[in-house]
């Protein structure tokens, strides 16, 4: 069997919030598997800056989606499968070590 096509789910522009950011989140789906991408990506680093998909922008109710890959460029995290992409709609880049948001996106 042929894989399936990849389609784009939803997708947000990175809003600056404890720091400037550049790029787009882009929800894409495949085969069942959901890929969240980070294009033109670019923020600072910090210590133990983290991606979580959330239903607002605390850290109250979050799928983490690991560590941070990159300060700049296309990066791909892997979404659990069974995550629910409509409530978990917002992109978080997370700084664990002092609980600051740096940037977000909505997925719309």
């Amino acid at each position: 069997r042929k894989p399936e096509q990849a389609r784009l789910v939803s997708q947000g522009g990175f809003k600056p919030r404890a720091h400037e950011v550049a790029g787009q989140a882009l929800l894409i789906e495949q085969d069942g598997q959901k890929i969240l991408r980070f294009e033109n990506f670019e923020t600072i680093n910090g210590p133990d800056v983290k991606i979580y998909l959330a239903s607002d922008l605390s850290d109250n109710d979050f799928v983490d989606l690991g560590q941070l890959k990159a300060t700049k460029g296309n990066v791909n995290y892997q979404v659990p499968r069974g995550i629910d992409t409509q409530k978990y709609n917002k992109v978080l880049v997370w700084c664990k070590a002092f609980s600051v948001l740096f940037s977000y996106a909505e997925l719309k």
